[in-house]
C-alpha cells in the first residue's frame, strides 16, 4: 500500500492518504501503455491528406506524340506520374485512422500510467482547488507552492470551470477530468496533480 501526503493549495502538508494498490501499485506494462498512446494518436488524424491521381489532374487529354516511327516511348498522357505536373501513383487519399482497443487493454494501459507516476514519485495529491473567480495568479501560485516543473497536468473531480479558464493560458499546464483522463496526457506530462476528490472517483472506476 502506498502513502502519499496531501497538501493544500499554499504547500502545505495537511494529511496522508494511502493509494489503491489495484490502481496504484500494480506493476507497468511498458507495450500496453505503448500500444495505448499510439492508438490515441492515431485516433487524433484528420485523415484529410489527398493527392490527384492521372484522372483527376487538369490537362494530358492530347496524345503527345504518335504511337510508332519517333524513337521515344510510347506515351498516352502528359498527366502519367512519370511526367512532371503528372499525377501521383498510389498516393494518400482522405480515409480514417481510428482503431479501437479492447476495455481490458484500456484499463490495464490507465492502471500503469498511474503506477508509473506513483513510482516516479510523479503525483502530488491536493485536498481542494478552488479560485476566486477567473483567477491565473491564484494557480500559478499554488503552482509554485507545490514546486511544480514547467509541465503538469490537473486532474479535477468536476467540471469546474473558473480553474479551467484560470489555468488555460498557463504555458505547459493542463486541466482534465476523470472521464476524459488519458493515458497519452498522464505520460507526457512530468507531473500529475490530482484533486482529492478525484482520486477517489480514479479508484472507483479502476479499482
Amino acid at each position: 500500500m502506498a502513502d502519499v501526503k496531501v497538501y493544500d493549495m499554499s504547500g502545505n502538508e495537511v494529511s496522508t492518504l494511502t493509494l489503491s494498490d489495484g490502481v496504484f501499485g500494480v506493476k507497468p506494462n511498458e507495450a500496453v501503455m505503448h500500444a495505448m498512446v499510439v492508438n490515441y494518436l492515431a485516433n487524433q488524424r484528420q485523415g484529410t491528406q489527398s493527392t490527384l491521381t492521372r484522372t483527376e489532374v487538369r490537362g494530358g487529354g492530347k496524345k503527345p506524340w504518335r504511337q510508332k516511327g519517333t524513337g521515344h516511348a510510347r506515351q498516352g498522357s502528359t498527366r502519367s506520374p512519370q511526367w512532371k505536373h503528372g499525377g501521383v501513383a498510389l498516393g494518400p487519399k482522405p480515409r480514417s485512422y481510428r482503431y479501437a482497443l479492447n476495455k481490458k487493454v484500456k484499463r490495464i494501459a490507465m492502471k500503469s500510467a498511474l503506477s508509473s507516476k506513483v513510482l516516479d514519485n510523479e503525483i502530488t495529491v491536493l485536498d481542494a482547488l478552488k479560485t476566486d473567480g477567473f483567477k491565473t495568479k491564484t494557480i500559478v501560485k499554488m503552482l509554485e507552492a507545490l514546486n511544480v516543473g514547467k509541465k503538469a497536468l490537473i486532474v479535477l473531480g468536476a467540471n469546474d470551470r473558473a480553474v479551467i479558464k484560470s489555468a488555460a493560458n498557463i504555458p505547459g499546464i493542463k486541466t482534465t477530468q476523470v472521464n476524459t483522463l488519458c493515458v497519452y496526457d498522464i505520460l507526457k506530462f512530468d507531473r500529475l496533480i490530482v484533486v482529492k476528490d478525484a482520486l477517489a472517483k480514479i479508484e472507483e472506476v479502476y479499482a
